[in-house]
């Protein structure tokens, strides 16, 4: 049995990553896969069992290096405001500087692997976040509402300002940037829609 080399595994992710975020899942296979990293279809499957695996192993692993970079200094014992200004700093940081993988993860939502990208965030982050959105509700800090609705205005705000730059197009502008200072005041308003 051949023994896997962790440097074609590397290239045969980031290959398959770039792939489906410039083409698409449709537009993504194993054998085009192999040519544009120069090696032969039997190789990748050393690796992956097969086209599934090697999407749902891609995304694993980008979902967890988010849910790590969004804990970063983050304690679900603190305050509603500050809590989630943490999580919008890191997650503001992560997506900045990795536009690819976050473009990735937005396909594979609204991809037919959907429903098994939903289960893949790591138990550490799921704790987290309960414990902190219990805490902020206890405290009467945090309206008590849907975990749907809690997600798509305490973030969805976040993400569309990332959107907005890394397009280089915006509602109002044709070049939006991003900056903390619009991040603040966008992150304020959100406080103000989330607080009793």
């Amino acid at each position: 049995m051949r023994r896997k080399d962790e440097s074609k595994d590397q290239l045969i992710r980031s290959i398959a990553m770039k792939m489906i975020v410039k083409e698409g899942f449709d537009g993504f296979s194993m054998h085009k896969l192999a040519k544009a990293a120069g090696l032969s279809p039997a190789t990748l499957y050393i690796y992956f069992i097969d086209r599934e695996d090697l999407i749902m192993s891609i995304c694993s692993e980008e979902v967890n290096n988010m849910a790590r970079a969004s804990l970063a200094g983050f304690d679900p014992e603190s305050s509603f405001s500050d809590g989630i200004r943490i999580q919008w700093l890191n997650r503001a940081r992560y997506c900045l500087k990795y536009p690819e993988r976050m473009s990735f993860l937005e396909q594979m939502r609204h991809s037919a692997l959907r429903d098994k990208f939903t289960n893949l965030a790591a138990n550490d982050f799921k704790n987290a976040m309960h414990a902190f959105l219990n805490n902020a509700i206890q405290r009467k800090e945090l309206v008590n509402v849907p975990i749907e609705v809690f997600w798509s205005v305490a973030f969805a705000p976040l993400y569309n300002l990332v959107k907005f730059h890394n397009e280089k197009s915006g509602v109002g502008c044709q070049h939006f940037q991003f900056s903390e200072e619009i991040m603040l005041q966008t992150l304020n308003l959100v406080i103000k829609a989330l607080t009793p």
